[in-house]
């Protein structure tokens, strides 16, 4: 099937297409593969319900912990995250976002928006928006699967 023609409207045919569907979306991303990276890194310690390690991330972006440890190098050199020591355990050292990698997750954010509203511009506003809802349930319900999917792996 190529990426032009239309998937089946119901069925095991339309859910097979939608890996690649998320798969073709992340390739398409604005901004180079760097700022896709640097993007999901900001993203995932913005996210953390507390304190986030480089492992962490790691699991969290689903690479070794040498990718994640590259990438967060990279955000702290350029200012955007820094390493601290945690409030738990001052053993361990955590990664937090700086105020200029807030700035740079809005910069991000409103690239995406702006990219979304070109590419639904010939969509009804109700469907803008249904989609919208639904692409921000799917994210959070996926983020909660993968949180019980590693409690699960740890017990």
């Amino acid at each position: 099937m190529s990426s032009s023609s239309t998937p089946p409207e119901t069925g095991k045919g339309l859910f097979d297409q939608v890996g690649p569907a998320l798969s073709r979306l992340r390739r398409r991303a604005p901004g180079g593969r760097g700022d896709l990276t640097r993007n999901l890194v900001l993203n995932v310690v913005a996210d953390a319900p507390g304190e986030m390690t480089v492992g962490g991330i790691a699991t969290e972006m689903g690479v070794t912990q040498p990718v994640a440890s590259r990438t967060i190098a990279a955000c702290i050199a350029d200012g955007l995250l820094r390493r601290a020591a945690s409030q738990a355990d001052g053993r361990r050292t955590v990664v937090e976002l700086t105020q200029a990698g807030e700035t740079e997750r809005h910069r991000f954010a409103s690239e995406q928006r702006e990219t979304f509203e070109h590419i639904t511009a010939a969509w009804e506003p109700t469907e803008r928006t249904q989609f919208a809802q639904f692409l921000i349930r799917y994210s959070r319900d996926a983020s909660a699967w993968s949180a019980r999917q590693i409690r699960r792996s740890e017990d």
